[in-house]
């Protein structure tokens, strides 16, 4: 089994930074993407940015030029860095992850807990 572990959200003002962390534990094989998703109060989940093995990334048009996406391949982590924070980037953000697991033949995706991200004055 594949777990990820979000870390790093907050209550941050409007204009203001912060940067998500996730880690990925378990049996893995590899790591073929991670994606950011984000969802707030009786909105669907979206997706934020996503970054593949070969660090080729893609971003949603709400958050390009103020986030970016990285990925450590050699340890099973990423990150999301925001910038330039808005009123309305206040939700609950969530690693995703398509993975190998060791012993499987196909990818599997996983899901971290999520992390409150508040953006207020």
């Amino acid at each position: 089994q594949v777990q990820l572990v979000e870390s790093g959200g907050d209550l941050v003002q409007p204009g203001g930074s912060l940067r998500l962390s996730c880690a990925a534990s378990g049996r893995i094989v590899s790591i073929i993407s991670m994606a950011w998703y984000r969802q707030a109060p009786g909105k669907q989940r979206e997706l934020v940015a996503t970054i593949h093995s070969s660090l080729s990334t893609s971003y949603a048009d709400f958050v390009k030029g103020r986030f970016t996406i990285s990925r450590d391949n050699a340890r099973n982590t990423g990150s999301l860095q925001m910038n330039s924070l808005k009123p309305e980037d206040t939700a609950v953000y969530y690693c995703n992850a398509e993975a190998i697991p060791y012993g499987a033949v196909r990818s599997y995706d996983y899901w971290g807990q999520g992390t409150q991200v508040t953006v207020s004055s």
